[in-house]
């Protein structure tokens, strides 16, 4: 249990020192623009408190899940911090910021099946939180329309993860039936 063991909270340390840093100046897109920093926080709060996880590497890696993403952080920055296997569950969680939205979505679609069984985990808190997010503080600019669409593609990647861990995917599912 990460709690014993001063390696596993130091390194949870960091990485949330890491991630904050990394995101201060970035609000979440929803009505009540949020610090960034909430968002890859409650990922681990959604791993640890409703998922049962208790791998500190996935838990870090939930703590930097955006940081390639929507950051100026690199892979190779990531790798000399906190190691190749969390740089690793980083990197296959991560868009491809260069490529068409669309196309984005589908590649989440067909990657979730085939990731490792972490990055799985972190994808799967990723959509729960997305979805309540969603619901409490949608995009000012969302039509009703957009956000059933986005909570329907958030299903179609979250069925490509069933089978990762049962507790997590009927948190999904009972906030998919809260769809607007």
């Amino acid at each position: 249990m990460p709690s014993s063991r001063p390696e596993a909270v130091g390194l949870l340390l960091r990485a949330t020192r890491f991630a904050a840093w990394k995101h201060r100046d970035q609000r979440r897109k929803g009505q009540r623009a949020e610090p960034y920093i909430n968002h890859p926080l409650e990922l681990a709060h959604v791993l640890w408190f409703e998922g049962g996880v208790r791998d500190e590497t996935t838990l870090a890696a939930a703590l930097l899940h955006d940081t390639l993403e929507d950051t100026q952080t690199t892979v190779q920055e990531l790798q000399g911090e906190f190691g190749e296997e969390i740089a690793s569950i980083v990197l296959e969680v991560t868009d491809e910021p260069s490529l068409d939205w669309r196309v984005r979505k589908k590649l989440q679609i067909t990657r979730a099946k085939i990731a490792s069984p972490r990055a799985r985990l972190v994808k799967l808190a990723d959509k729960i939180c997305n979805l309540r997010s969603m619901i409490s503080s949608p995009p000012q600019r969302w039509s009703v329309e957009r956000r059933r669409a986005y909570f329907d593609w958030a299903r179609e990647v979250v069925d490509q993860l069933r089978g990762t861990n049962p507790s997590l995917e009927e948190r999904f599912d009972h906030v998919f039936r809260q769809r607007p």
